[in-house]
């Protein structure tokens, strides 16, 4: 795994024209940078190579938490009960952010687009397809007939249920055809570890949070489901090079977010801080290793960009009237969801989420989860586990 120190030395410790700001819109005391899941994943990673430039920057301690739970909700909710002060931010991804409020509909305790407010989507994710090498296939295509001529054999592990990684898998399932069984985790780092031991013969995580392993031989890469090649990764082919999957693609994001109360000033001033610092070579440079592509968007730019993401999700998780009965079961394997751009205008790019109506699958796995715990918590009968 990725050392947390050599992800900080990796980070350069710049700031904004070479001296601290202080009390220019931020408390004179230490920051809270809570990341929604376990340390190891791309989430932590990339909150980790911020800490320490965005500490010199404002001249005061940047500490980062693991508040993981409930696909990303639990840290998510302690940032939208924390004052809006600028001391407690998250690094969030789309999961918690643009698309649990439609999976999780009536069970999830807070609303993002109202209780959060974007201060900036800082990189793309485009998520890494990994394999445990002693796995019978080296490629999709490979993939694809192994788990055609041994439907439901194969699971893959992710983040956990309803993040991009999940839907990665679910995706391929819905276009090439295929039933490989979703295994979720409580994060990308814990999901590539159990590629690597064989607990799990496949997953799809970021590269931030297995490039180690894949350096040592640990896991091996197969495809990445951007429609572009990863420069980190140039012999790895893109999903969508495979003829038949040629409308593939999927894209994952993070960003800082603040409680929807912090001030304009607070939120400008602190984007402000962030831009400046991936301006600089040596953060950008770190990110790129990861996998992360770093963005330029404004605050109301990346308000827009999480608010857009929420409506495509929305509007296709109105699953159809036929949709099975969910059941209390261990794991819900997952059959078809929605294929994924960021620009709609483009007629070569796949269907928005909005526009294919294979979203429903993810939100009956939300149901089985929750359906799951509530019966784990009755002492007796036929629903407990």
């Amino acid at each position: 795994m990725v050392r947390r120190r050599s992800l900080l030395l990796a980070a350069p410790a710049v700031a904004l024209g070479g001296h601290p700001v202080r009390g220019q819109g931020f408390p004179d005391r230490p920051v809270r940078l809570i990341v929604p899941y376990p340390a190891g994943g791309g989430q932590d990673i990339t909150a980790r190579i911020i800490a320490e430039p965005l500490r010199a920057a404002i001249g005061q301690p940047v500490i980062v938490e693991n508040r993981s739970g409930a696909s990303g909700m639990v840290g998510a909710l302690a940032v939208v009960q924390s004052p809006p002060d600028g001391l407690t931010l998250m690094l969030g991804g789309s999961g918690e952010t643009a698309i649990n409020q439609h999976l999780f509909r009536g069970r999830i305790s807070y609303d993002p687009l109202r209780d959060l407010r974007p201060v900036m989507v800082m990189v793309k994710v485009p998520v890494v397809v990994m394999a445990h090498p002693r796995m019978p296939f080296r490629s999709v295509p490979e993939l694809v007939a192994h788990a055609r001529a041994h439907p439901g054999a194969l699971s893959y592990s992710s983040s956990g249920i309803g993040n991009p990684q999940h839907l990665s898998g679910a995706l391929l399932n819905h276009m090439a055809g295929i039933e490989t069984v979703h295994i979720p985790y409580r994060g990308s780092g814990p999901a590539v570890v159990d590629i690597a031991a064989g607990q799990v013969q496949f997953g799809y995580n970021s590269l931030a949070s297995g490039l180690a392993l894949i350096r040592e031989g640990a896991i091996r890469a197969i495809r990445v489901t951007s429609r572009e090649r990863m420069p980190q990764l140039p012999e790895v082919p893109a999903i969508a090079e495979h003829p038949p999957l040629a409308a593939y693609e999927l894209v994952n994001f993070f960003g800082l977010f603040l409680p929807a109360a912090a001030p304009d000033a607070l939120v400008e001033r602190l984007h402000g801080i962030v831009a400046g610092l991936l301006r600089e070579p040596g953060l950008r440079a770190a990110y790129a290793e990861q996998g992360l592509l770093v963005q330029d968007m404004g605050a109301a730019e990346s308000r827009r960009f999480v608010a857009a993401e929420s409506e495509n999700s929305a509007a296709s998780s109105r699953p159809p009237a036929s949709r099975p009965r969910v059941e209390a079961v261990p794991r819900a394997r997952s059959v078809a969801w929605a294929q994924h751009r960021h620009d709609r205008a483009d007629p070569g790019h796949a269907p928005a989420i909005g526009e294919h109506r294979a979203f429903g699958e993810a939100q009956v796995a939300a149901e089985a989860e929750t359906s799951q715990r509530t019966s784990s918590q009755q002492p007796s009968g036929a629903g407990a586990r």
